[in-house]
C-alpha cells in the first residue's frame, strides 16, 4: 500500500513508542438533555493496536466515537492524542494530527467519482491554500497531481482501481464501504475509527473485511479503533476491548479477557 503514510503531517507530533498509548480517554463524561450518555470513560489505546468498543444499543459507543473524532464536546473528563491534549480541537484539526474515522451510515459524495470521494480524505494534509488552488497556480498543480497518485495508490491496493472514475451511486453497499475506507486512509492516519465497518455486509465480505483491517495494522502500523457488533470479527481482529454498559465502561481486557468476564456475560454476551 504505497500510498498509505502511517504518520501524520504534523511536526509538533511525536511518534509514540510500540505499545504506548497513542489515544487516552479521561473520565469522560457526556450529557443530551439531562440523559447520561457517558459516564466516567476511561480507557487507553497502544499505538500500533487494534481495539473493539462494544456494547448493547444505547450504551455509549457511537456519542464516545464523536468525542473522540470531535464532532462532540464532552462535558468533562479529557482526551489525549499522542500526549497532546486534543479536547478543544476542531474535527479538521484532529484530521490533521493523523485521526481519520468512517461513519456507521456510509457519508460519501454520492454523485462524484470514487477517485473524488478518495481525494477528499487528504484536504486537511494540502499544503496550498485555498487561493493558491482556486488560481490553479504551479504549487497547486503539483500537489493535485501528488495527491491523485496518492489516491489511486489506495485505490489499487484495496482492490478499487477498476471503479476509480465511476459515480459511488452506482455502486454496490460493499464497495461503497470500501471507497470510505480508502478515503479514511488517505488522511494518512495514525488512528483509524471504523465505525461498524461490518454492518450490512454478508458473511463472506466481513471475512475479508476482518482481513483487511488486520493487514492495515501489521503492515503499516496503523492503530485501529472499532465499533462493531459482528462478535466474531471483533473477537478476531482485536487486542484490545472495551465494553461499554448505559454509559460506564463495563470491562476492559483482551478478547479471552472480556469473553469470560462474569459481568459482560450476564450484561451483554447473553450467557
Amino acid at each position: 500500500m504505497t500510498g498509505v503514510h502511517t504518520t501524520g503531517p504534523e511536526a509538533g507530533v511525536e511518534r509514540r513508542r510500540d505499545g504506548e498509548p497513542l489515544l487516552e480517554v479521561e473520565a469522560v463524561g457526556m450529557s443530551f438533555g439531562g440523559v447520561r450518555a457517558l459516564k466516567d470513560v476511561s480507557f487507553k489505546v497502544g499505538e500500533g493496536s487494534i481495539t473493539g468498543l462494544i456494547g448493547s444499543n444505547g450504551a455509549g459507543k457511537s456519542t464516545l466515537f464523536n468525542c473522540i473524532s470531535g464532532i462532540y464536546r464532552p462535558d468533562t473528563g479529557g482526551i489525549r492524542f499522542a500526549g497532546r491534549d486534543i479536547l478543544g480541537a476542531r474535527v479538521s484539526a484532529r484530521s490533521g494530527l493523523g485521526i481519520s474515522r468512517t461513519f456507521q451510515n456510509v457519508a460519501l459524495f454520492e454523485h462524484l467519482n470514487v477517485l473524488d470521494n478518495v481525494l477528499v480524505g487528504g484536504h486537511a494534509r494540502g499544503r496550498v491554500g485555498f487561493l493558491r488552488a482556486g488560481f490553479r497556480l504551479p504549487g497547486s498543480i503539483l500537489e493535485e497531481r501528488r495527491m491523485r497518485r496518492e489516491a489511486l495508490e489506495i485505490l489499487a491496493d484495496l482492490g478499487l482501481e477498476s471503479v476509480a472514475y465511476d459515480e459511488v451511486a452506482a455502486l454496490p453497499y460493499g464497495t461503497r464501504k470500501q471507497v470510505e475506507l480508502a478515503r479514511a486512509l488517505m488522511g494518512r492516519p495514525r488512528l483509524l475509527m471504523l465505525d461498524e465497518p461490518a454492518a450490512g455486509l454478508p458473511h463472506g465480505e466481513v471475512t475479508s473485511l476482518a482481513g483487511e483491517i488486520r493487514r492495515i495494522n501489521e503492515e503499516f502500523g496503523i492503530t485501529v479503533i472499532l465499533v462493531e457488533h459482528h462478535m466474531g470479527m471483533v473477537m478476531s481482529v482485536c487486542h484490545q476491548v472495551v465494553v461499554l454498559d448505559h454509559g460506564r465502561i463495563l470491562a476492559v481486557g483482551t478478547p479471552r479477557e472480556v469473553q469470560e468476564d462474569r459481568g459482560v456475560v450476564e450484561a451483554y454476551l447473553g450467557g
